[in-house]
């Protein structure tokens, strides 16, 4: 079976420079919503946490299939199936909540932080993989397990050091630049992951599935949706020391009143 050549690019920087900015946009709001959490008490916590790794995982899957809405094999379709691609989603979503709860509810120390960005940085890994499993064409694709090693290494280490500016440096701005050091993370583990892809085209085999665009653009706009009123609520969502002033000002009220009223 001859090899096939493999473009990344099909459209220029286009796909990557969308991927990259999804990417950094599904970070930044997740890791808000993380500092959001973290300055509330234990018990107040989980709808935060919930709302960042939903956040953090659609981000991340969007921006893998803008990637590879971008990927093109000469000489065979490129198709996938739906189930399996929508599967990778949910793992996104499960295994990076999975890091950003344990962050969430221990208590801060280096053993935390590794295990929290170990487990976030396996999630990107692995919807990136059961995305490309999902993936058929005429062929067989085959992996450098060396390189597939590298791609979960970049994702790990980078969500490590989002997560510690999350974690030590609480202003908007430290947000920012971890949001942009996780689209960095997730677009190098993504091109590196598919330097590792090599694929042998079978002239007799048939792909099954359907074309990313068919399906992507209408699950990618539900996506976008969802970010923007997740936008929405962190912006109009005071911070909790304002909520805490909040709940304080009747109390001082009254007091002023009082005080007011002895004199």
């Amino acid at each position: 079976m001859p090899m096939a050549h493999m473009d990344g690019f099909t459209y220029g920087w286009v796909n990557p420079v969308l991927a990259y900015l999804v990417a950094c946009v599904g970070a930044a709001l997740g890791l808000r919503c993380t500092v959001r959490a973290l300055a509330l008490p234990r018990d107040r916590r989980g709808g935060w946490l919930l709302l960042a790794a939903t956040t953090i995982g659609c981000g991340i899957w969007t921006m893998h299939f803008i990637a590879m809405m971008g990927f093109s094999v000469t000489g065979a379709s490129v198709v996938y199936n739906i189930p399996l691609t929508l599967a990778s989603l949910l793992v996104a979503v499960l295994v990076v909540g999975f890091g950003v709860f344990y962050v969430g509810y221990r208590p801060p120390s280096v053993g935390t932080l590794l295990i929290g960005g170990t487990l976030t940085g396996l999630g990107v890994a692995g919807m990136h993989y059961l995305g490309m499993a999902a993936m058929d064409v005429a062929g067989t694709v085959q992996y450098n397990l060396g390189i597939v090693a590298a791609s979960v290494g970049i994702a790990v280490f980078a969500a490590t050091a989002a997560l510690w500016m999350t974690l030590n440096i609480r202003r908007l701005w430290a947000s920012a630049a971890s949001a942009l050091i996780a689209g960095v993370a997730v677009c190098a583990m993504h091109y590196t992951a598919m330097q590792a892809v090599s694929v042998k085209l079978n002239p007799t085999a048939t792909a099954v599935g359907f074309p990313a665009a068919q399906f992507v653009l209408p699950v990618g706009i539900g996506i976008v949706v969802f970010l923007t009123i997740v936008a929405i609520v962190v912006a109009m969502s005071p911070e909790p020391r304002d909520q805490d002033e909040v709940e304080e000002a009747p109390e001082r009220i009254a007091v002023t009143l009082f005080e007011g009223r002895l004199r």
